[in-house]
């Protein structure tokens, strides 16, 4: 099973420029989560400070006792190989066949005879659908097959942590999907930890199980997915919307001004746009049911009541429509507090959500 990992109050800068300030949330073992973002938010500098590649000025990233960020090289150096890392283009060496591409952190990082290294390069690469293409190098395979083949590599080690940076760029919406698919296979399979960076939608919308967002420099939430999706934060309306109103603009964030000359004009009002929560994807047919459900759902449902109406509802009809073997259907509405979606107890630990800070003009 993968592994929690805890990020508490981290912040990056490079010199002057702060990239992102005061970050805290919970990835919980086994689950899909989604750290959505507008352009220039600073997504790949996360994973690479959560992977220790980077090292940001302030906070923590717990794993399994070690620190990320603070703790001796060498233990930081140990707990690295517990992640996979899935590059946003592929990162694969054009001199070298996709075989020994996906061979080389097996060739760099362990003792195995080679006989043992072609059983589990070949595996991996079934795993991804890619069978038969050993022998070809990048440059004469698609796209597609090359995120498939950077995957393949980031699964040899059989880490319990999966990062993925932006794993749909510079692919088309059809094997978008079926990347979408491989990844709920894949923690079908592993039940690993895994955390996917994007601003695809249609991936945010049916992969993860959790669900954040990053803007002003800021963690705007993390949590349930249906927290997100049914959120009335402006932010949040305008970038699963794709409206032009609102507080994103075409550099990262508008000036205060123009957000508020927008509000009295009543651009801001998004309540005839209809929230929707699509269905999860499942595991493909033949594959098991993934472990992480359950899970997801007890620590869920004992959230329930801190999440908004919206949320409540689009939780249990999800669990109405996947119902628990053995299991009595879900209690009925609880008292809804006042959070906004997305917002639960200050506290982040794997039952509790992200605060949401307030978005001014954060410099």
């Amino acid at each position: 099973m993968g592994v929690e990992v805890a990020i508490e109050g981290l912040s990056k800068h490079f010199g002057r420029q702060e990239i992102w300030q005061d970050v805290s949330f919970v990835l919980p073992p086994g689950e899909v989560s989604v750290l959505l973002g507008p352009s220039g938010t600073g997504k790949t500098v996360f994973l690479k400070s959560v992977i220790g590649l980077l090292k940001p000025e302030r906070g923590r990233v717990l794993i399994n006792g070690v620190d990320m960020v603070n703790s001796p090289a060498k233990d930081i150096y140990e707990t690295r190989k517990l992640f996979g890392l899935m590059f946003q283009d592929g990162a694969l060496f054009g001199s070298m066949t996709l075989f020994d591409n996906i061979a080389f952190p097996l060739r760099e990082h362990t003792r195995k005879k080679e006989s043992e290294i072609r059983r589990i390069v070949l595996d991996r690469m079934e795993m991804v659908g890619l069978t038969g293409a050993q022998d070809k190098l990048p440059g004469e395979i698609s796209g597609g097959m090359r995120k498939r083949a950077g995957l393949a590599r980031a699964l040899v080690l059989d880490p319990q942590i999966i990062l993925c940076d932006e794993p749909d760029s510079g692919l088309d919406p059809v094997r978008t999907s079926y990347l979408s698919q491989l990844l709920i296979d894949l923690n079908a399979q592993l039940d690993t930890t895994m955390l996917i960076v994007t601003h695809n939608l249609d991936i945010a919308r049916t992969v993860p199980d959790n669900m954040g967002m990053l803007f002003r420099r800021r963690l705007v939430t993390f949590g349930p997915r249906e927290a997100l999706l049914t959120s009335e934060e402006p932010v949040v309306r305008q970038f699963l919307g794709g409206h032009m109103a609102g507080p994103i603009g075409m550099s990262e964030e508008k000036d205060q001004a123009t957000v508020e000359r927008e509000q009295l004009l009543g651009a801001h009002d998004y309540r005839d746009v209809p929230q929707t929560v699509r269905p999860q994807l499942q595991p493909s047919p033949g594959l098991p049911p993934r472990s992480a459900v359950q899970r997801r759902r007890r620590r869920v449902l004992g959230m329930l009541d801190q999440l908004t109406p919206a949320a409540q509802a689009a939780i249990r009809a999800a669990h109405a429509a996947h119902p628990e073997p053995d299991a009595a259907p879900p209690a009925g509405p609880g008292p809804a507090g006042p959070a906004s979606a997305g917002q639960g107890p200050t506290g982040h630990g794997p039952t509790g959500t992200a605060p949401m800070p307030p978005l001014g003009n954060h410099r």
